[in-house]
């Protein structure tokens, strides 16, 4: 049976017909591995563990350019003059590739769909009409969108922020464009809609009033999410953290400090985080030590699926692979329950140097089957291990006695002296760090 949904006669990639679970012992290149939608690990299919989604700009919208250098990727979508048709086109093509994956979800920018039209008004009818377009796609395929979200870092206007902007036409503007993407999720039945303050930071602090700027944004967003409830949105508006790069220091830096920040300005109900692995890198980091933040505040959202480079100081936004990493990360994700609205969305690229269509479908296969190989690690070292065990005995000494009492808000400073002069000589215990990373060695076959 087919599986191509575009309206158009174009099939943009002819080489595969539906990417299959087909085994560990499967040489197919186009063929998942570990990653059997179906399957129940812990009494859920691993298509609903995951919750994958595909990210429109680096996939679809990404042509290999960098600072360095001029594009290298020519795609058969991407060669219209006229915006329209380019962004129907683009649609077609992507929508054809996430149905031929075997992926639920989609998300992107509103820039990634059609381009920016020369005023606002029009900007707005373009999208109106790509929204009609959508809606067609996934009526035809059952894809959906997990999340939607504005640029407002690429156009010159944003150089110095938008809603920390200190031109207050630049951030109106900002919140226009909002309006028109939350009306736009809305309307595709996005579960999510993101903010990533790319340009919300500063290049100097000699030209900065950082305290006027940080409650510029903390209003945005009050105003954002009282226009999306006003309008019926029901799903979760998502903070995506990042330290640097654009701008010096950003003010989302990390999810400790978005944290902060949203419960500073009364968001804490509404907001929870998207989290990158690239980014906490770049906040000096472990991913696990985001998602467990997060987890342990009650506002871990959703995850953005990549990689940096160890001797890249930047944002490279590889495709993952690092298996102990994502084990790590899906250790913290299972013990806290999964996704709820949020899933793993792949905010990764292929390299510069990948220009064949078929590196798009190789890229999103091995990271499918690296977070599914991470899952069946992680809920066998929850189940079968002792690895829960040997935490729990770490902490043993707050479980009853005056370490429960402590923990119950019964002793104060006096009582701890005087239970430190009883207890005599304090016996070393051992954090035992080397085994609890050989249980991770041992289980990841």
């Amino acid at each position: 049976m087919s599986i191509h949904v575009t309206t158009g006669d174009k099939i943009y990639f002819p080489f595969v017909e539906k990417v299959e679970f087909e085994g560990f012992d499967s040489d197919n290149p186009l063929a998942y591995k570990y990653y059997d939608e179906n399957r129940l690990v812990g009494g859920k299919s691993m298509k609903d563990h995951f919750r994958f989604a595909v990210a429109y700009w680096h996939t679809f919208c990404g042509n290999g350019g960098d600072p360095f250098g001029t594009p290298t990727k020519n795609f058969p979508w991407a060669v219209k003059a006229d915006a329209e048709a380019l962004a129907k086109e683009r649609m077609d093509a992507a929508f054809e590739f996430i149905s031929k994956l075997g992926v639920p979800f989609y998300c992107f920018h509103d820039v990634d769909v059609i381009d920016e039209g020369t005023t606002l008004l029009e900007s707005e009818q373009r999208m109106r009409k790509m929204v009609d377009y959508a809606k067609q796609k996934q009526a035809a395929s059952g894809i959906q969108l997990l999340w939607g979200t504005t640029n407002l870092f690429s156009h010159p206007r944003y150089m110095n922020g938008a809603a920390t902007n200190p031109d207050f036409q630049v951030l109106a503007h900002a919140g226009a464009r909002v309006k028109d993407m939350i009306d736009t999720t809305i309307e595709l039945g996005g579960s999510n809609y993101v903010f990533w303050g790319g340009r919300e930071g500063y290049l100097s602090l000699l030209n900065t009033n950082m305290k006027r700027e940080i409650e510029h944004l903390g209003r945005f967003l009050q105003m954002a999410r009282d226009y999306g409830r006003k309008m019926g949105f029901t799903g979760d508006f998502l903070i995506e953290p990042k330290p640097c790069e654009p701008t010096k220091h950003q003010y989302d830096y990390d999810a400790a400090t978005v944290i902060s920040f949203l419960r500073q300005f009364g968001l804490e109900k509404d907001f929870k985080l998207n989290l990158e692995t690239n980014h906490a890198t770049l906040a000096s980091h472990t991913f696990a030590h985001e998602l467990q933040t997060a987890t342990d505040a009650g506002m871990f959202g959703s995850i953005d699926a990549n990689r940096g480079d160890e001797q890249n100081g930047w944002d490279t936004d590889q495709f993952p692979s690092n298996l102990f990493e994502i084990t790590e990360a899906m250790l913290v994700i299972l013990e806290n329950g999964g996704f709820k609205k949020g899933g793993v969305n792949f905010d990764a690229k292929t390299r510069r140097n990948s220009t064949d269509l078929e590196d798009i479908f190789y890229a999103h296969i091995g990271g499918m089957d690296t977070f599914a190989r991470a899952l069946l690690i992680a809920q066998a070292i929850l189940e079968k291990s002792p690895y829960k065990k040997l935490r729990q005995e770490r902490y043993a000494s707050y479980d009853s006695g005056k370490g429960r009492d402590f923990e119950e808000g019964k002793l104060t400073l006096t009582d701890l002296r005087q239970i430190a002069l009883d207890g005599g000589q304090i016996k070393q215990i051992s954090g035992r760090q080397e085994l609890f990373e050989n249980i991770i060695n041992q289980y990841i076959r």
